[in-house]
């Protein structure tokens, strides 16, 4: 692995990544989503998938609830559904997703950190421990001087298509906060698929409130990354997706602009 340095802050730094024994788990190492990023940007907000069925696929992961009703945020078994006011709870079996992805969660790879890190010196630090053309779950738990974070609001039909929607969403900032990040990084092929590159939700260690990540500084934490292999994409049948025109140039633009 490259353990060249990453400029910033993080010029005086020589990450040594300790690698952390497999697991057996014969259900690890496979990435479930369901529907499409490029779906949910076109305003497809309504699935039947319940997030009792997305916990047979996975242990670890993000997505969001029917109506647009706030960001979910999954680790250790447990997922959470932030809502627009910054609240979190526990996801019951029967809520419904209309775009979720997940995996178990089995780290490969983990380095302590000692250092103040920026947002950008701590993505550059993961890019350089994980492959571009691989899917990568990340989880930093750890204490953040700040946390800037948004929660998408509940929608009611006619369903505005994402980028809209995002321009209503209630921002948040943590400070002197202990919690974690979890979500994944994906590969630029992936877009509209997924989201290309990092796609990370916060959850405060008390378990009380969260969201989106948008903005972070790093105190001092743990980063684990487990690099997933396989991907599973489970497409809706509705009519409502069966008519989406998929076929957007603007894509990219939108997904970025909605995701922050």
């Amino acid at each position: 692995m490259d353990n060249s340095l990453v400029s910033g802050s993080l010029a005086m730094i020589q990450p040594a990544w300790h690698h952390v024994s497999g697991s057996n788990d014969h259900r690890a190492g496979e990435l479930y989503q369901t529907s499409l990023m490029s779906a949910l940007i076109a305003g497809n907000y309504e699935g039947q998938m319940t997030y009792g069925d997305i916990r047979k696929h996975g242990d670890f992961g993000l997505g969001t609830f029917n109506d647009l009703d706030g960001e979910m945020v999954g680790f250790d078994g447990m997922f959470y559904q932030v809502r627009s006011d910054g609240s979190a709870r526990p996801v019951t079996d029967d809520q419904k997703t209309p775009f979720a992805v997940v995996t178990f969660f089995q780290p490969e790879r983990e380095l302590n950190l000692v250092q103040p890190m920026t947002k950008s010196d701590l993505l550059a630090m993961i890019e350089k421990a994980t492959d571009a053309n691989l899917f990568s779950a990340v989880r930093v738990d750890g204490a953040f001087d700040e946390v800037r974070m948004r929660t998408v609001q509940r929608q009611t039909r006619p369903f505005p298509p994402l980028t809209e929607a995002a321009k209503h969403q209630a921002e948040k900032v943590f400070t002197n906060v202990e919690g974690t990040l979890a979500g994944f990084r994906s590969p630029i092929y992936a877009q509209g698929i997924g989201v290309a590159g990092f796609h990370l939700h916060f959850l405060r260690q008390d378990k009380q409130s969260g969201g989106h990540a948008l903005d972070y500084r790093l105190r001092a934490g743990k980063v684990q990354i487990c690099t997933v292999h396989n991907l599973r994409v489970e497409l809706p049948t509705s009519a409502e997706f069966l008519k989406t025109n998929l076929e957007d140039p603007a894509l990219n633009q939108k997904i970025k602009s909605a995701e922050g």
